[in-house]
């Protein structure tokens, strides 16, 4: 791993005005350089180096290893057993990932990550999909030794971390080495509440809505966009079911034509979804997560209708926000209707984002110099296709 500057630390223990990065918390989500000093303290392991471009400005890049487990079923171990016990009883076969192995549609798989941890008591973490690993399709799902839930690391944690992985709408190729998920990490049980997103989005708009017409309801409310921002007519596409497989690490290349149908407005503001099919939808609001905070997208209340939005939650420090670059910006949306035809309506509320306060304000943020692919986007399909 090459040197890290000497300046990076891990947050301080009382709250501390820092001349760069302004105050410093003693909880919340941990900025870059504090992701750098877990490493460096051997809090975060892995089988070989991290690398620099792994670390992104609010979260830490996940990487396949070497083999998968093509297992019955999707499992958690449970607070007994660690998931090595498991693989022994379900796995069906095993895969060697070294010269790339297509993971098909449909199938669920094991996959032993070259990264693992040795976390101090307060310090916990949670993993979802990176935005190109949901735009796919791909469900990925963190777990870890005696896990009771998905996705979530108990604070003290010490043990391997492994990715489930089930692609949904397209057969994919990998290899060692690919990043399909990403982990947080979290110093203490910071509060997030209406009251503190609703002062946050006072001092610096968390969405476009005009003044008095943003919904702050356990989270900032996000509505889906079905006229469209541009002169294309499109809104959206939907997955194609039959197609070629994907090479994951293959930017810019495939035709959208191929693997998409792209789904053009209608007079009425509707779109009626077809049970289990897979639709890359935009969000009306522009979004924007401040330098001092991060924020998750997280499914609205199932009791509005039976779909599923966004697989990849996490927005980094800096997206959507005019000092990165980033006004503007939309939330892409991952939409899938279970069980019957949904109709959804121009401006229908189908998520709500939740904004957690950083430690510190990292030292760099989500946008064009750090080479993220999706500031300043509409709509738009993953880094895949041309």
């Amino acid at each position: 791993m090459p040197d890290l500057p000497e300046t990076i630390r891990l947050p301080l223990d009382e709250p501390e005005i820092s001349a760069v990065n302004g105050p410093e918390h003693t909880t919340g989500i941990l900025p870059c350089q504090a992701i750098e000093a877990l490493i460096r303290s051997r809090e975060i392991l892995s089988e070989v180096d991290i690398l620099e471009d792994q670390i992104q400005p609010s979260s830490v890049d996940l990487r396949l290893g070497t083999v998968a487990y093509r297992v019955r079923a999707s499992f958690l171990p449970g607070s007994a057993y660690t998931v090595r016990d498991k693989l022994d009883a379900f796995t069906m076969h095993k895969i060697d990932l070294t010269d790339g192995a297509v993971l098909e549609k449909g199938c669920v798989y094991i996959v032993p990550l070259m990264e693992s941890l040795k976390l101090r008591a307060r310090t916990s973490a949670m993993a979802n999909p990176k935005s190109s690993t949901g735009r796919l399709d791909i469900f990925t799902r963190l777990i870890t030794d005696h896990a009771v839930e998905f996705d979530r690391v108990e604070a003290g944690y010490k043990g391997p971390l492994y990715a489930e992985i089930s692609p949904r709408t397209f057969s994919v190729l990998v290899r060692p080495g690919v990043r399909l998920s990403q982990l947080r990490l979290r110093r203490g049980s910071p509060a997030s509440s209406d009251t503190a997103m609703r002062r946050l989005h006072e001092r610096a708009p968390l969405v476009d809505a005009a003044p008095g017409e943003e919904i702050i309801d356990k989270g900032v409310a996000i509505s889906v966009d079905l006229k469209g921002h541009d002169d294309t007519g499109i809104i959206g596409y939907r997955a194609k079911h039959h197609t070629g497989i994907i090479d994951v690490e293959r930017v810019g290349y495939y035709e959208v034509e191929d693997y998409w149908e792209p789904i053009k407005a209608n007079r009425n503001g509707q779109l009626i979804l077809d049970p289990d099919d897979f639709y890359i939808l935009a969000s009306r609001e522009a979004v924007s997560v401040p330098p001092d905070h991060a924020a998750e997208m997280r499914a609205y209340d199932t009791s509005v209708g039976e779909f599923r939005v966004h697989y990849a939650g996490f927005f980094d420090p800096g997206f959507g926000h005019d000092a990165a670059g980033g006004r503007g910006s939309r939330a892409v949306l991952e939409v899938r209707s279970h069980d019957v035809p949904f109709v959804l309506e121009h401006g229908q509320v189908v998520g709500r984002l939740i904004y957690e306060r950083l430690t510190a304000v990292p030292d760099r943020l989500y946008g064009s110099g750090i080479g993220s692919n999706y500031q300043r986007q509409a709509l738009k399909l993953s880094k895949h296709f041309k």
